[in-house]
């Protein structure tokens, strides 16, 4: 039976994409594990590819489609001895899907079963298994099962998030299928209550727009990113109890020994940034204090080993946070070197998802922007982030009660309070202070 392609969740965040390009055309040949199209999610730009073979029957999706809410139908793929005249032409083309409650729930489902198949719409409803939820099948399996006369919603998967493969209904043995009883039967699904009236609906669009009906302006639509980045940050600010710890950094022993370094390294082509230092001596930190390496997961606490740093780079129409891996056991070469490949990637929007996923501690730097210092937005679910402002010269009192000038660099630790005490966070920022003001230690 014809079978619909649907807009695949690509990342954890996306609930919209647009079909960037098309690699095949109607008619053509499709094999399983062909790169068939390319997406623009919220983060990049991704290959799609098939998981099932057959001859594209049609496309419902043009290239350049902005907007396709996840799990939205974008192709129709034939079997063998089908044709395109096998298609249902009453189906609607599909149109791209506004944001909102629907989205986030078909997302959240393509996520769960890995953006399976849908059959066309003559076609009957997909089994459930015992506990209600839907078997995922490819089409040759269903009618493998079909001639076999066995339930699918008993036959364990094996292919890709557990969907049923040929192999696994060839392996299957029907006198060891046990016979659905009324105990195991899918149970009816209550009726959902009604929803209560969302934020995004008290705030009508349309309202607000009316005020500057006199004013002339611009209207600047929101793409995938932008929307992504407000809801986020917008749940960030209201689900995590935030406090903030602020130091100042005295950075005059931090800028001779990158001098001294970076002449040391001409040769090979490398000259470190403060900011390399700063990543070291947060990932050094995380590893003195173990117990701030750690993220909020829901009803429990993820205790990190490694120091997996996470740093923002700012792109057009938005920002990336690449986490650099394993920060603690890299030099400072090897870390400059691959956080300028990850900001590069970052801005052409190649990065995959594992790369900008994860770590429990990120660092904003506004401080080549001339910002002296900020509060920065807990990204979740990591524990804290650090901000970090432009290095000052200013009068200081040293310690034997001279007046004199430093270079102050001054930072500040947004903490997630569920995760990290005051008092931890204060010892987890005096480790950072202490390793960028004594550098050399962080290459021991």
């Amino acid at each position: 039976m014809p079978v619909e392609i649907l807009m695949p969740a690509l990342s954890p965040t996306m609930e919209e994409g647009t079909l960037a390009k098309w690699h095949v055309k109607e008619g053509d040949a499709v094999a399983s594990g062909d790169v068939i199209a390319e997406i623009e999610t919220d983060k990049a730009t991704m290959e799609f590819e098939a998981v099932d073979e057959g001859m594209m029957g049609k496309i419902l999706v043009a290239e350049g489609t902005a907007s396709v809410a996840v799990n939205t139908p974008i192709a129709v793929l034939l079997e063998e001895g089908e044709s395109p005249n096998d298609i249902d032409s009453a189906a609607p083309t599909p149109e791209p899907a506004a944001m909102g409650e629907a989205a986030n729930e078909l997302s959240a489902a393509a996520q769960a079963a890995g953006a399976p198949e849908q059959i066309n719409q003559k076609a009957p409803p997909a089994p459930e298994s015992a506990d209600g939820g839907r078997v995922f099948a490819s089409p040759l399996a269903r009618r493998i099962a079909e001639q076999k006369g066995l339930e699918l919603s008993q036959i364990t998967g094996t292919g890709p998030r557990g969907r049923i493969v040929k192999a696994d209904v060839e392996a299957a043995d029907p006198a060891k299928q046990a016979t659905p009883t009324a105990a195991s039967a899918p149970k009816a699904s209550a009726a959902p209550s009604p929803a209560a009236p969302s934020a995004k609906a008290a705030a009508d669009p349309g309202k607000i727009a009316s005020v500057y009906a006199d004013r002339e302006y611009q209207e600047i639509a929101l793409d995938g990113m932008r929307r992504t980045i407000a809801a986020r940050l917008t749940e960030a600010k209201q689900d995590i109890p935030h406090f903030y710890l602020r130091r100042d950094i005295h950075l005059d022993a931090l800028l001779k020994f990158r001098g001294e370094l970076n002449a040391q390294l001409k040769e090979r082509g490398v000259k470190l940034s403060v900011n390399d230092f700063i990543i070291k001596a947060c990932a050094a930190a995380l590893q003195q204090v173990p117990t701030a390496n750690a993220i909020w997961a829901g009803d429990r606490i993820l205790q990190l080993k490694p120091s997996d740093v996470a740093v923002a780079v700012a792109i057009e129409g938005g920002l990336f946070t690449p986490v650099l891996k394993d920060a603690h056991a890299k030099s400072l070469s090897a870390l400059s070197a691959e956080m300028k490949d990850l900001a590069s990637r970052a801005r052409d929007r190649k990065l995959a998802p594992h790369e900008y996923q994860g770590g429990s501690f990120a660092i904003s730097n506004l401080g080549m922007f001339g910002i002296e210092n900020f509060d920065a937005v807990i990204n979740p679910p990591h524990g804290a982030i650090l901000a970090v402002g432009a290095g000052v010269k200013k009068p200081v009192v040293h310690e034997n009660g001279a007046l004199g000038v430093a270079t102050v660099m001054s930072v500040t630790m947004s903490v997630d309070h569920r995760v990290i005490d005051g008092a931890l966070g204060a010892k987890l920022l005096a480790a950072i202070k202490d390793g960028l003001e004594n550098p050399l230690a962080l290459l021991a």
